[in-house]
């Protein structure tokens, strides 16, 4: 009879490292804001040409409106 090779064990051990390297530190408490919707109602025909434009220009809606809302409002302190 022949022992079974050591390679489920060596893969168990892997993974394992794998998984602790990949968990972040306890000392990094600063996480970044969850991203939520928000809703704006406009015309369709304006979010159309809106949208057409944002992606002629190379960039998209959200980041046209994050702008705007933080030129005119700034961002929160922190």
């Amino acid at each position: 009879m022949s022992s079974k090779p050591d390679k489920p064990s060596m893969l168990g051990a892997a993974v394992r490292a794998a998984k602790q390297a990949s968990k972040p530190d306890s000392s990094a408490t600063d996480k970044p804001d969850k991203e939520v919707n928000l809703c704006v109602r406009v015309p369709e025909s304006q979010r159309r040409w809106w949208a057409a434009q944002a992606k002629m220009n190379g960039t998209t809606m959200t980041d046209i409106i994050k702008a705007a809302l933080a030129a005119e409002f700034g961002n929160p302190p922190g």
